[in-house]
């Protein structure tokens, strides 16, 4: 049964109350314990890398239950419907640290709050994936699910990246995370309802863990794809989590450019995250067609191509004063993200398809998991590379908000951001291209 364009953007809805977390967690964490808690950058990198560590252990244990789940609402609901709660108290909490503690508190105050968000955020993100496998085995119906999905991802990068960080300003993060709350609970809670009479999967699977895990991983094609998505995603998270110091060290508004009154009513960070966002949102339906056009890794490669090609223009463009043309190449840059948010999520679900017909087993939980732990670690990595790269350049930690750094430190700050992940992006080009690509070109024949 096709599915209507009602259920398609509706499910796609979840991921702007999933993604919000997911752009808080690689945004703004690190940069909190760093420049309002004083947290030195190495450490606060590896805090936010254990925390992520720790969620990472969840994900097998997560999908494992949601396939073994039966109630009538089906396998998935449940677990969606109770775990944004759970992530947005979480989240709320984290930036809820007292005043007057010492370093060593405001840590753990920050890692358990971190923690019981990262929990929820797992509840809900691996049962959401497992539903793309779920609802329909047609190719291109996915890639249209994964088109809405992301132009809605895409709002959600705008709320963590643009709203909360413009809110938090005024209000303090606490206040902002409560805020923007009911806006991720609603977007879950409405998708469950618009997909609630789409096709499922009832039955759980009887399958012992040990076995659940030996089916994924004997899905060779799939573990490839998990791989060189974990290194985009290291590329990306390194970029994501070292603009909030771009935007108070390498983009210095000179006031007299023609977005110089947005930058300084929005702060320069929330107006990138906003051209970031329009350039992704119109990218979406072109990367929909070109997949079907070329094949969803044609596309995919095209994408990080252009991609790698915009970090070294804006090598080359920072630092700079001209707030106009560098939101610019943001807009730009949210359209080759396009590529890399949609179309790997629209290729997974098509290897879930082979092993079910294989096995005969409907494991899409413990694919979801999988797929999630190669992106989370990835992002769990990231900020502990980025932290140990402007640490061993003399990175400066303070309370204040910015602070004189030296030379050295904003040269590696530029590069950390631009070439860096270009470098990383062109690895997995080399991976999808001869890698990849005949696997999985075996694997759905």
């Amino acid at each position: 049964m096709a599915l209507s364009v009602g259920q398609k953007a509706g499910w796609g809805l979840a991921d702007m109350g999933i993604v919000v977390f997911v752009v808080v967690k690689q945004l703004l964490v690190l940069a909190y314990l760093t420049a309002f808690l004083g947290v030195p950058v190495g450490i606060a990198g590896f805090v936010t890398t254990a925390v992520l560590i720790f969620d990472m252990i969840t994900d097998p244990l997560i999908g494992y239950l949601s396939d073994k789940t039966r109630t009538r609402f089906g396998r998935r609901a449940p677990w969606m419907f109770i775990g944004v709660l759970v992530m947005s108290v979480g989240m709320v909490g984290l930036f809820s640290v007292p005043e007057g503690m010492g370093m060593s508190a405001n840590v753990a105050w920050v890692i358990a709050g971190f923690g019981v968000a990262t929990i929820g955020f797992t509840m809900v993100a691996i049962p959401y994936g497992a539903q793309a496998g779920e609802i329909t085995q047609d190719p291109k119906e996915r890639s249209a699910m994964t088109g809405w999905r992301m132009a809605f991802a895409s709002v959600g990068i705008l709320i963590g990246g643009a709203v909360i960080p413009g809110l938090a300003g005024s209000m303090g993060y606490a206040m902002a995370a409560l805020a923007v709350s009911p806006l991720m609970i609603g977007a879950v809670w409405f998708s469950l309802w618009s997909v609630r009479k789409a096709p499922r999967i009832e039955t759980p699977v009887t399958v012992s863990f040990k076995g659940i895990l030996g089916l994924v991983l004997s899905n060779r094609a799939f573990m490839v794809l998990v791989v060189l998505y974990g290194v985009m995603t290291l590329a990306i998270a390194m970029i994501t989590a070292g603009l909030p110091f771009a935007a108070l060290y390498l983009i210095v508004d000179s006031g007299d450019t023609m977005l110089s009154g947005a930058a300084s009513a929005l702060t320069t960070l929330s107006l990138m995250f906003a051209a970031f966002v329009v350039g992704s949102i119109l990218s979406q339906a072109f990367w929909v067609l070109l997949s079907n056009r070329l094949g969803k890794v044609g596309a995919l490669i095209v994408g990080l191509l252009l991609y790698i090609a915009l970090l070294y223009a804006l090598y080359s463009a920072l630092p700079s004063v001209n707030v106009t043309a560098i939101a610019g190449m943001f807009v730009l840059a949210g359209m080759t993200n396009g590529a890399y948010q949609q179309i790997p999520w629209a290729m997974y679900p098509d290897l879930m398809d082979v092993t079910r017909r294989e096995s005969g087993a409907a494991i899409e939980g413990a694919f979801s998991a999988v797929w999630l732990f190669g992106q989370k670690l990835a992002n769990a990595v990231a900020p502990a590379i980025l932290g140990l790269t402007l640490a061993a350049a003399g990175w400066l930690e303070t309370t204040d908000g910015t602070i004189a750094q030296s030379d050295g430190a904003i040269a590696t700050l530029q590069m950390a951001i631009t070439l860096i992940p270009a470098a990383i992006l062109f690895v997995a080009v080399l991976g999808l291209a001869f890698i990849y690509r005949p696997m999985a070109a075996r694997a759905l024949a």
